[in-house]
């Protein structure tokens, strides 16, 4: 215990991810609903400085095949390809998929750019028979749903 007290805020977080991630892989927890999935990406990309866009690929289960930290932007805006997550979609074998990306300005609200971005995704993945299930808008300590505002 005496570690963590020493322990950097990103060293906690590391290894708070990690224990979420193999939890998720061993005992076959699933992401199953949003507030569930915003706490696993606050505490994964919350806290960032950038825009980090992230693609969490599940089962037919929902269960964590992986999570991959695709694309990094600056203060305002990550550039996101859609062939590349489709790309690593059918890599993962994944039968759905969920995205969230961090707002370092701590505005949840979704822009224009996220709606676009998020129907575009959708579209392509759903021609692969990948399902869409979420994408979240995080801070720190708040999130957005677009599942849960009726956007999927």
């Amino acid at each position: 215990m005496e570690t963590l007290q020493y322990a950097s805020k990103e060293a906690v977080i590391e290894a708070a991810i990690g224990f979420l991630e193999e939890n998720g892989r061993t005992y076959g927890e699933a992401l199953t609903s949003p507030s569930r999935t915003a706490e696993y990406l606050r505490l994964r990309i919350g806290a960032s400085e950038r825009e980090v866009f992230t693609v969490i690929y599940l089962n037919n289960q929902h269960q964590i095949i992986a999570t991959e930290d695709m694309f990094h932007g600056t203060i305002d805006g990550a550039a996101v390809y859609p062939r590349e997550v489709a790309r690593r979609a059918l890599e993962h074998n994944a039968a759905a998929a969920i995205f969230g990306h961090n707002h370092p300005s701590g505005v949840t609200e979704p822009s224009a750019a996220d709606r676009r971005i998020t129907e575009r995704l959708q579209s392509g993945l759903g021609l692969l028979d990948i399902r869409v299930l979420d994408h979240l808008i995080v801070t720190e300590g708040a999130s957005y749903s677009f599942a849960e505002h009726g956007l999927l």
